[in-house]
């Protein structure tokens, strides 16, 4: 960390970047990327000598791709960036370790994204707040399909949950096509994704299979029935129902 600046975000500098930055006002961040060389590696947060201080850190593509993101020409933003030096793999430093990458995913920041993939993101990278794992992890888990169907098109590799949740039934069935087949405990996990994602037939393919049809998850007091009535499918909630589905409440 020793070198890389560190800019509290009162300073004038930390203000005026990141107020080019989510306004798209191109101009005026290469010109303070200019005037201020090390500004595109800085970091913005709390000071720290390293790692285990405490406190956060975030790095200038984190401010291009902090919630809720598709900030004003987000893509020229991500190469200005890029190109003055700053890593476009740099990893937050606090309570998880995500990348620029997991932060447009969990946006649906597609256009972001793309730029991000383009100057060299690792699609693969772990850290999400979802399970650690990587950007796909984090679009799957808050539903941001068109971002989890573009990172699979750059290449992401799909877990049995993000196949279920996302409705990718020919990836959930080669699951089961080798010699060693997803425990129950994973197919339960996927289960609850697929009720989570409102898909109904990766539900019934997972269930036939010895999925757990009233499990909770440690995350969060959801049953599949739960998971399913949250996302608005009707028809799913329906067949849960006539499976004998039941909510978190009725499990206590």
């Amino acid at each position: 960390m020793a070198a890389y600046e560190i800019i509290l975000p009162d300073e004038p500098l930390a203000a005026a970047v990141v107020e080019a930055i989510h306004t798209g006002d191109l101009e005026t961040l290469k010109r303070l990327l200019q005037e201020n060389p090390g500004l595109a590696t800085a970091w913005l947060g709390e000071r720290m000598t390293d790692r285990c201080d405490g406190g956060m850190l975030r790095s200038l593509l984190h401010v291009a791709t902090d919630w809720p993101g598709h900030f004003p020409n987000g893509a020229a933003t991500v190469t200005a960036l890029v190109e003055a030096g700053a890593d476009v793999n740099a990893r937050f430093v606090g309570f998880h370790s995500e990348t620029p990458l997991h932060w447009a995913a969990s946006c649906n920041d597609v256009e972001v994204l793309d730029a991000l993939i383009e100057a060299g993101a690792d699609i693969e990278a772990d850290g999400a707040v979802i399970g650690g794992g990587t950007p796909l992890a984090d679009a799957r888990a808050f539903k941001q399909r068109e971002a989890a169907f573009r990172l699979i098109e750059h290449g992401a590799k799909t877990t049995l949950n993000d196949a279920a949740t996302l409705g990718l039934l020919d990836r959930v069935e080669a699951f089961f096509a080798g010699d060693c087949p997803p425990d129950k405990e994973d197919i339960t996990r996927a289960f609850w994704g697929a009720c989570h994602g409102g898909q109904k037939h990766c539900a019934a393919f997972l269930l036939e299979r010895g999925a757990d049809l009233n499990w909770i998850p440690d995350w969060e007091e959801l049953s599949p029935l739960d998971a399913a009535r949250r996302d608005g499918s009707e028809e799913l909630v329906q067949w849960l129902l006539d499976l004998g589905a039941k909510s978190a409440k009725q499990l206590k």
